[in-house]
């Protein structure tokens, strides 16, 4: 009985490690932010309704990590070396 347990704790932990994706309007919103600063984005995660990721931006001085919040702007902003 304690492996049934743990085989549904594990899948627990798997179900929060799921991304989802932004939706095409939010990906094309998200889009025009980075524009501005000169960044393209490979992919957009939508990570809670208010929080969105995007790993490996493309932008004109290198590759970064930036989250935006639900009104589209970058709140944190790292290098990804």
């Amino acid at each position: 009985m304690a492996l049934t347990c743990f085989a549904g704790a594990a899948t627990a932990e798997e179900a929060e490690t799921v991304e989802q994706m932004a939706s095409p309007e939010e990906v094309a919103k998200v889009g025009e932010t980075l524009a501005l600063i000169g960044c393209t984005a490979p992919a957009v995660e939508k990570e809670s309704e208010r929080l969105f990721e995007v790993d490996d931006a493309t932008c004109a001085i290198g590759q970064y990590d930036i989250k935006l919040n639900g009104d589209y702007k970058i709140i944190v902003m790292s290098i990804d070396e």
